[in-house]
């Protein structure tokens, strides 16, 4: 017996909810985020020159405590999981663009 190739496959189907979000190539979250930072602050440079291990803080991209407001509640709405101001583990998280997107991976639902 053959299949039609253009035949559903019910392998394929969509993940329940509540699945865990795809495995994303760690370059690929850090260029998704640098364009988020991008559009939540209206940044006026390109998300390509953010640089990934620049602190977002002081003499990196130079952000304050409201960007990063900002910034939490979209990668909250876009990722499923809340960045919570009270984490003891905040400074380490937005140290720079790759310490977020480490801990976006491990906790994204989306």
């Amino acid at each position: 017996m053959s299949v039609s190739p253009s035949a559903p496959d019910p392998a394929a189907a969509a993940p329940a909810t509540g699945a865990p979000a795809p495995v994303q190539a760690p370059e690929a979250l850090e260029r998704d985020l640098a364009q988020l930072f991008v559009e939540a602050l209206n940044l006026e440079l390109a998300a390509t020159d953010i640089d990934p291990t620049a602190p977002l803080f002081g003499d990196g991209l130079g952000l304050d405590s409201i960007d990063i407001l900002e910034v939490a509640l979209e990668v909250s709405r876009r990722y499923g999981f809340q960045l919570r101001s009270d984490d003891e583990d905040n400074q380490k998280i937005f140290q720079n663009l790759r310490s977020l997107a480490a801990h976006v991976a491990q906790h994204r639902t989306q």
